[in-house]
């Protein structure tokens, strides 16, 4: 229908003046549009698809996908240890060891209780502060952190203080692909990381002496963490939102009424994590854009559904699928979809672990574990139209100047072959800057269904061949200064030619809709 706004270009000519016009009428056309409209490239982009001859509703889509690190994040952690000799002062030979440390350092994760993580990316920068005038050489290890069975090591070598003031070293190390034991040195423990710490100095350089003076510092910074794999309880938690989704088209949609088959409507929640949890659907409702509200009812809003955890590990993970259908039997699903509505309301709400920890600490997400909240529709495309308009207003500027060549009627004359098994009848509505109607043009027949046409051979489809005028008379043109706005308006219908009754008609495979748009003008022209 935008096509039809361009008969505006058709208005504006350009002029001439001299001290006397001279004046005759001209009748002249031009083709303006040429085109047609089907819905074959919606087939196969999860929409639309072909069932038989023809077309059918094949929605599916993931409403809802949360990953492992909306319910396991490590945030950035620092580990800080001051190592000095327990006596006044201390002889060192060169190369021996002058201090150990072992520590157990508690990660502080709020709501979880973690026995086992595996990272998917993570650095960790160190920092050490050396007060010994001669090179010190730093063993870290953290048992329990391993990757492919070996267990991390890293050491490092501190250039010796000089004039009192400390050698420092820094240096990033990757931990990506490290799995963490986080139960600590007696095996029973939640959160907890372990480090050594072993100190020496150089062996190619002097003896010295230390004093309890001398403090060696080591900070290491967590960074960036990202778990994928994680193992122990997650706590209690609970996710909950309500979610507005838009559909912006259906404000075109003014009124009368569309009727929709007999349809089934799925809701699915899979949850891909070994951890039990229980979701509410809280309320799922529409709003039309004339302000008709249709809440969705069913038996399953707003009582809560236990979600099994899934079974299986690693490459035999098999998350569990809890579905919730909504049918003409057990909802008012089709007037819930006939509201044609604008703004759509999800609420839910999805609790972790409602129970407790009653899996003593076993649960585990991998890493391609999801809880995912699905939606599946299937349903053939047949739709009843009883008056339904469909209108949009756009905005145009028309101007000419009457004292040189202008136009002073004529006609809009739209050639349609429709294979859609609907009727519309359109009209044109000028408006003013204001937006108040100037003028009604009304099409000087309807768009007809294809049910009333002739079985075409080329594509087996039954079609029916339309022409439509819209006319422009003197008193039209005479105001077309005013107009700053067009509103398109359509009103389509489903009508059975033999009952006369509004039916549900389902679309045939290659439907499509042509259009040729010609202008017929009576120009004055002025020279």
């Amino acid at each position: 229908m935008r096509y039809l706004l361009l008969f505006s270009t058709i208005l504006v000519l350009a002029s001439s003046c001299k001290k006397q016009d001279t004046v005759w009428e001209t009748n002249w056309g031009a083709p303006i549009i040429s085109d047609t409209l089907s819905l074959e490239n919606l087939v196969n982009d999860s929409t639309l698809s072909v069932t038989g001859s023809s077309y059918a509703v094949d929605l599916n889509r993931t409403l809802f996908n949360v990953k492992i690190s909306e319910f396991v994040s490590i945030p950035d952690t620092v580990i800080e240890e001051q190592l000095t000799i327990p006596f006044p002062f201390m002889n060192i030979a060169a190369g021996n060891p002058f201090v150990t440390s072992e520590e157990e350092h508690n990660l502080n994760l709020p709501n979880v209780e973690l026995k086992e993580i595996r990272l998917s990316h993570g650095v960790i920068e160190v920092e050490v502060k050396n007060p010994v005038e001669t090179i010190t050489i730093f063993d870290l290890k953290l048992p329990g952190v391993t990757k492919d069975g070996v267990e991390f090591v890293e050491v490092i070598q501190a250039p010796a203080a000089v004039g009192g003031i400390p050698g420092v070293i820094t240096k990033s190390i990757d931990v990506s692909g490290y799995k963490f034991d986080l139960t600590g040195i007696d095996g029973y423990g939640r959160n907890i990381l372990r480090s050594q710490i072993n100190v020496k100095t150089d062996p190619y350089g002097p003896d010295i002496t230390l004093t309890n003076y001398q403090v060696t510092n080591l900070k290491a910074e967590f960074r960036d963490i990202l778990v994928d794999y994680a193992k122990g309880y997650f706590g209690n938690q609970i996710l909950s939102d309500t979610t507005e989704v838009m559909l912006d088209v259906m404000n075109m949609m003014h009124s009368g009424m569309v009727d929709i088959p007999s349809s089934t409507i799925k809701f699915g929640i899979e949850n891909g994590m070994k951890v039990g949890a229980q979701a509410l659907l809280t309320t799922v409702s529409n709003e039309s854009n004339v302000g008709s509200v249709v809440d969705l009812v069913h038996p399953q809003i707003g009582t809560p559904f236990n979600i099994d955890p899934a079974l299986g590990a690693w490459a035999t993970l098999s998350p569990s699928l809890k579905t919730v259908q909504f049918d003409e039997v057990n909802s008012n699903v089709e007037a819930y979809l006939e509201n044609l509505g604008v703004a759509h309301k999800i609420g839910y709400v999805i609790e972790l672990n409602p129970w407790g920890n009653i899996s003593a600490g076993t649960d585990q997400i991998f890493p391609n574990s999801a809880l995912r909240v699905l939606l599946e529709a299937n349903m053939p495309l047949a739709i009843g139209l009883d008056q339904l308009v469909v209108q949009d207003t756009f905005p145009v500027d028309l101007s000419q100047d009457v004292s040189t060549t202008h136009v002073k009627s004529g006609k809009l004359l739209l050639k349609t072959s429709n294979a859609f098994p609907f009727s519309a009848n359109v009209q044109l509505v000028l408006l003013d800057a204001q937006k108040q109607p100037l003028h009604v043009i009304s099409g000087t027949e309807p768009i007809a269904s294809s049910l009333g046409g002739v079985l075409e051979s080329a594509s087996n489809l039954m079609v029916a061949n339309s022409d439509l005028e819209f006319v422009l008379t003197e008193g039209i043109v005479a105001d077309v200064n005013q107009v700053k706005y067009i509103l398109i308006r359509s009103e389509f219908n489903s009508t059975n030619s033999v009952t006369g009754l509004t039916e549900q008609m389902t679309i045939p495979y290659g439907a499509y809709l042509s259009v040729r748009l010609q202008t017929r003008f009576i120009s004055e022209n002025r020279f």
